[in-house]
């Protein structure tokens, strides 16, 4: 993205590890004074590159014990139809990520529940009741090898590496 200079990459890549610090010790970390770490923070979130700051949950600590991929097909691909279909679906709390595919389906989600009879009246209770639904193919995780990664930054140039003035 044009207009993310090395500090700007560094601030991202420090609060992605940490959204939780304090602008001065984010602005120790990246090498710059407080007054335009918070600057460049709030361009950031104004630009939109910085979308908001969440807690990372232990699913299996409140309860939701299965983590399904339930993949969607739809009945017809029309624009109308598409629309209908994806707004039902942000509707759904269980539904904690949904993505439109290429190939076999429509929609790819992933579902949360808190064990396989919950996961079972969602399915077949929600999902394939919305509507210009004709199908769900499911696959469920059996653990996790590596979630809620942090996105990857060297495509946008190097870390600041040392402090700068102003």
């Amino acid at each position: 993205m044009a207009g993310l200079d090395r500090y700007d990459v560094a601030i991202l890549d420090e609060l992605q590890r940490d959204a939780r610090l304090s602008n001065a010790e984010l602005a120790e970390r990246i090498g710059l004074s407080a007054a335009p770490t918070w600057r460049r923070v709030k361009a950031l979130e104004q630009r939109g590159v910085i979308k908001g700051y969440r807690a990372e949950i232990d699913r299996r600590r409140i309860g939701l014990g299965v983590l399904a991929f339930v993949r969607v097909d739809a009945d017809r691909n029309t624009g109308t139809a598409t629309r209908e279909l994806e707004e039902a679906l942000r509707r759904l709390p269980e539904v904690t990520a949904c993505h439109y595919i290429s190939g076999a389906g429509t929609f790819e989600l992933q579902v949360l529940a808190t064990d396989l009879d919950a996961f079972s009246r969602f399915a077949t209770g929600t999902l394939l009741n919305l509507p210009n639904v004709k199908d769900i193919h499911t696959s469920f995780s059996l653990g996790d090898v590596k979630a809620g990664a942090a996105l990857p930054l060297a495509h946008l140039g190097p870390r600041a590496s040392g402090p700068r003035q102003g």
